[in-house]
This record gives structure tokens, sequence and C-alpha cells, in this order.
């Protein structure tokens, strides 16, 4: 059995507090009566008119000006990209096909981050394939697949699998960045690429941004601090201890998690599967976590310059 570091420890416990803010996405979103594009814009900028004033400061602060690299600014701007696109494909997806089968397709997500890390050379445990295949069967079960058959139902089945492409690549650019960039500086600079690239998006898409109730306000503020502040946030802060593969098989707990907490706040049941889906994403996530590949060895490859 591989032993954790004390300091993947307290990774591990930032990436748990992360998961339960995540998982309050669903039903917020749910009850906010705002275009999809719109409410990711919203999180976004309200998220960066909060970090970028904490990164200057912190600037301000440090003994040391140091220039970002030309091979960071390209991280950050590849995340900042990403992260819009997968917002972009996973939030319209819902809207033309299953709730059910866009949440079980974008879910595919540690999929993807095994593909990018093999692609870069890593030489993956079979324990380690194995603990995302159980996951990921635990996921889908869950959310019970079912591909659609019209033409707008596999069109959204189509941007819900390139939606968990674009987060586990977003992840896996936020890797290389945050191994030198601190939190605030890498998700400050991050949000603000996202909203100003989703900006242009909803005016082309029709949504409104402005004119919204006092109520939709509370929620998209609530939606901010919750999964963009502390879920995202959090994310992108352990994804150097952890490894993108470790943060995507664990965001997959957020399905279950959003639907106890869909049953809390919205009086909605989760299915029957619950309880051995879950049981089997923990199963998967504990045989990932105990293969031994963690951290900057999931990456395996230094920044460009």
């Amino acid at each position: 059995m591989t032993r954790l570091p004390a300091g993947r420890v307290g990774s591990l416990g930032l990436l748990g507090v992360g998961v339960l803010s995540a998982s309050t996405s669903g039903p917020i979103t749910a009850g906010v009566a705002v275009g999809a594009l719109a409410a990711a814009f919203w999180r976004n900028a309200f998220a960066a008119a909060v970090l970028i004033p904490a990164s200057l400061a912190g600037r301000r602060r440090s003994a040391e000006r140091r220039v970002a690299a030309p091979g960071e600014r390209r991280a950050v701007l590849a995340a900042g990209l990403l992260l819009a696109a997968h917002f972009a494909t996973w939030m319209t997806s819902a809207r033309l096909t299953s709730v059910a089968t866009a949440t079980a397709l974008t879910a595919l997500q540690p999929v993807w981050a095994l593909l990018l890390v093999r692609r870069e050379g890593t030489v993956l445990r079979r324990s380690l394939v194995m603990g995302v295949v159980l996951a990921v069967a635990g996921a889908l079960l869950l959310t019970g697949l079912d591909v659609g058959g019209s033409g707008r139902a596999l069109a959204g089945d189509g941007l819900a699998l390139a939606g968990g492409a674009f987060a586990a690549a977003y992840f896996h650019a936020g890797a290389r960045a945050r191994a030198s960039l601190s939190t605030t500086d890498y998700t400050a600079a991050c949000y603000g690429l996202c909203a100003v690239t989703l900006l242009p998006v909803c005016l082309l898409a029709g949504q409104s941004l402005a004119g919204y109730s006092a109520r939709d306000w509370l929620l998209l503020a609530a939606l901010t601090v919750g999964p963009q502040l502390l879920g995202h946030s959090l994310f992108n802060h352990v994804v150097p201890a952890l490894g993108t593969v470790v943060v995507g098989v664990a965001l997959l707990l957020e399905i279950p998690g959003a639907a106890l907490m869909a049953l809390a706040t919205l009086g909605q049941h989760p299915s029957w599967l619950a309880v051995p889906a879950l049981a089997l994403v923990v199963a998967g996530l504990a045989v990932v976590l105990r293969s031994g590949e963690l951290g900057a060895d999931d990456i395996a490859v230094p920044l460009a310059e």
C-alpha cells in the first residue's frame, strides 16, 4: 500500500472541500433564471473581480518582481480559453440532450486526462487505469447514460463529450502554469480570460447579461463564492500536488454530491442506484490514490519555453 505524504493528505482535504463546494453548482444553477452562458460569464467575471485586486496587492507586497516566462503565459492563456470552451459546450449540451446524459458524458473527463498524460510519454500503471475505469463506471451508473437518438440530442451528446475533454485539458494546462505561479495569480488571470472570452459568446447567443431580479443576482453571487472561488480555485491549487488524473477522478464525486444537495434544497430524490454508484466512484478513487502515481509524476513534462 502506498503511504501518502502529509502534504498530499492536506491536499486531499482541500480537494474534498472543493468537491463539496462544486456540488452546489447544479442546485444553484437550477434555481437561477439566467441563461447558462450568461451564468458562466458572471461567475467568472465576479471571481476575477475579487481575485485580480488580490493578485496585484500580493505582487506589490512581494520583494521579488518576477516576470512570467513565455511558457507560463501560454499555459495561462490556454487554460483560460479551455475553461471558456468547457463552460460553453457543457452548459449548452444540457439544453440539447438530457441532463443525465450530458452529465455522464462530461464525467468521462478522467479518461481524457489519462489520454493526455499517456500522450506525453508517461507509462501508466494498470492499477491507475483500473481505478479510473471503476470511478467512471460508477458515474455512468449514477447518471443513467442514455445517448439520445435525435439530431438535437446527438449534438448535445457531442458537446458534452467535448466539455469533458476541454475540462481535462484545462486542468492539464493549469498544472503546468501552477508549477510556478501562485493560485491567486493563476486563477485571477484564468477567470478573467474566461470571462472576456465568454462575453462575445453570450452576445452572439442573444443571452441577456442584465435586468435580473435581486434573487437571481444573489444566486449568481452564491455560484461565484461556492463552485467558482472554493470549487475551481481549490482544484487548481491541489493539481500540482495530486495530478490531473486524481483531481479528475475526485470530480466524479460531485455527481452524488450534487444529488444530495438537490435532495436537501430542491426535494429531488436521487436514483436507487446512487449508493452502489457512489461506492464504485469511491473505490475507483481509492485505487487511483493507492497506485502511487500522484502529483508531478502524472504530468512528467517541463514547461516549454
